[in-house]
C-alpha cells in the first residue's frame, strides 16, 4: 500500500521537466493496479526549479491516464485563485475523473507568490475566508447570488455537492477556518490540540466535525525502498537534499511540520530518520503493517525517471508480494 506524490521540481541538476511530467503520468497509470492508493500533486509559484504551478491541470491529465486511483490536489493556494473559475475547473475535472479528485485548499506561506499574483499577503486570512465561502457554494453547481452578481458554475459536477474540499494548515487559525466552514481538516503535524480546536469550531458553527488528518511525527513524508540502502543514499542523497534545502529556504520555522527537515547534508538527513527515509524491504513491510502507507516521492528533486523506476519497482515487485504473503 503506497501513495505517489509529485511536485515536478526540475532543477538543472536533474531531469528536464518534459521527462518528469511524462514519467509522472506513466507511473500513476502503471501503479494504480499495483498497490497505489492515491496520487498527490502539489502547488507553488515562481520557483526557480519549476515547482508545479498548475495542479488542477495536472490532476486532469492524471485522471485521463488512470481509471480508479484517487487523486488529491494538496494544496491549492486559494487566496491566489478566482474561486468561481477554480470551481469551474474542478467541475470539469470531476467529470473527467468520475469524482476521483479531491482538494486541500490552504493559505500558502510565501510572500513572493502573493506579490507575483498582486494579492496582499497581509490580508491573506481575510481573503481566504471570503474565497473559501464562495468556492464551497460555487462547486455545488447550484446558482446563487453574491454581492449582487449571479454565480452559476456549469456543467454540473459529477459528484453530488461537488468534489470534496478540505482545508489545510498547521495553525489554530487554519483549524478554526476548516471547522467554521464545515469541511475536513488536513493538518501539517500530529498536534492533537489542532484536532480539538477544529472539532470545537465545527460544532460552534453548527457542523458535525468531518475528517481530521493529523499526520504523526514518525510518519515519513518522502520514502524510497532499496535493496541496498547504503548505495541508495549515495545515489539519491543529492536529490533528497534538493527537496530538503528548497523547503528550508522557504520556511523560517521548520518545527512542527512533519514533512520538513533542518538537515544540511544527506548524512544528517539519514541520521534523523524522520521526514525523508530510505527503507529496506523488511522495514517497508513492517511500516505498512502498522497501517501507514509508504509515502513515495519517486521523482523528488528532479530524480531522472530511469533511476526512479528502479526504486518504484522494488515496492511493487518485492514489498507488495511480501505483504500479500
Amino acid at each position: 500500500m503506497f501513495t505517489l506524490r509529485f511536485d515536478l521540481r526540475a532543477p538543472a541538476t536533474g531531469a528536464p521537466a518534459s521527462e518528469l511530467y511524462a514519467a509522472a503520468l506513466q507511473m500513476s497509470s502503471w501503479a494504480e493496479s499495483r498497490g497505489c492508493v492515491s496520487v498527490i500533486v502539489c502547488e507553488h509559484h515562481g520557483a526557480e526549479d519549476g515547482y508545479l504551478p498548475a495542479p488542477v491541470i495536472m490532476a486532469g491529465a492524471l485522471a485521463a491516464r488512470t481509471t480508479t486511483v484517487p487523486i488529491i490536489v494538496a494544496v491549492v493556494v486559494l487566496p491566489l485563485r478566482d474561486p468561481v473559475q477554480l470551481a469551474e475547473e474542478m467541475a470539469v475535472v470531476d467529470i473527467l475523473s468520475a469524482g476521483r479528485v479531491s482538494y486541500v485548499a490552504a493559505i500558502g506561506y510565501r510572500p513572493v507568490e502573493y506579490e507575483m499574483y498582486g494579492v496582499d499577503f497581509r490580508r491573506r486570512g481575510k481573503i481566504a475566508e471570503e474565497k473559501l465561502g464562495i468556492l464551497l457554494r460555487a462547486k455545488t453547481g447550484e446558482p446563487f447570488e453574491y454581492e449582487g452578481r449571479r454565480i452559476h458554475v456549469t456543467p454540473a459536477p459529477h459528484t453530488l455537492g461537488g468534489p470534496l474540499v478540505f482545508w489545510g494548515g498547521g495553525s489554530p487559525a487554519a483549524a478554526r477556518r476548516a471547522g467554521r466552514h464545515g469541511v475536513g481538516f488536513f493538518a501539517q503535524s500530529g498536534d492533537a490540540e489542532l484536532g480539538t480546536i477544529y472539532e470545537q469550531a465545527a460544532r460552534d458553527a453548527g457542523h458535525e466535525p468531518g475528517m481530521c488528518i493529523l499526520p504523526p511525527s514518525e510518519m515519513p513524508a518522502s520514502v524510497f525502498v532499496a535493496e541496498d540502502v547504503d548505495q541508495a543514499w549515495d545515489e539519491l542523497g543529492p536529490y533528497l537534499m534538493h527537496d530538503v534545502l528548497s523547503y528550508a529556504a522557504w520556511n523560517d520555522d521548520l518545527t512542527g511540520t512533519t514533512s520538513l527537515s533542518g538537515a544540511t547534508t544527506a548524512q544528517e538527513l539519514r541520521a534523523e530518520k524522520r521526514s525523508h527515509q530510505i527503507l529496506t524491504v523488511d522495514e517497508a513491510v513492517a511500516l505498512v503493517r502498522t497501517g501507514m502507507p509508504l509515502s513515495l516521492h519517486p521523482l523528488i528533486g528532479g530524480l531522472p525517471p530511469e533511476i526512479a523506476w528502479r526504486y518504484l519497482r522494488v515496492v511493487t515487485d518485492t514489498v507488495m508480494p511480501a505483504l500479500s504473503a
